[in-house]
């Protein structure tokens, strides 16, 4: 399974719902950022996706982008063929 990484803050409930659904789909370790927590992390993550909400994630190396994103992604079937790319 791809690695996931996910930039988060603390009271994010779209964060919680990624992770929910991410755990749902077999993923279990979510490389988590919290970008409240490391500021500077904001800035990388805002350099890397061009936004500044969180949650934004990474699968591999494939920026999915905010839980609306994967949740989309899920529903048209896309989420688990990416997560188990080799």
């Amino acid at each position: 399974m791809q690695a996931v990484k996910m930039y988060t803050t603390a009271v994010c409930p779209y964060c919680i719902r990624a992770k929910q659904l991410l755990k749902a789909r077999g993923v279990d370790h979510i490389e988590e950022i919290r970008i409240d927590q490391l500021p500077v992390e904001r800035d990388q993550m805002m350099a890397a996706t061009g936004r500044r909400t969180v949650p934004q994630i990474f699968i591999g190396s494939t920026h999915v982008g905010g839980c609306d994103d994967l949740v989309a992604l899920d529903a048209k079937g896309g989420l688990m063929p990416l997560l188990q790319a080799a």
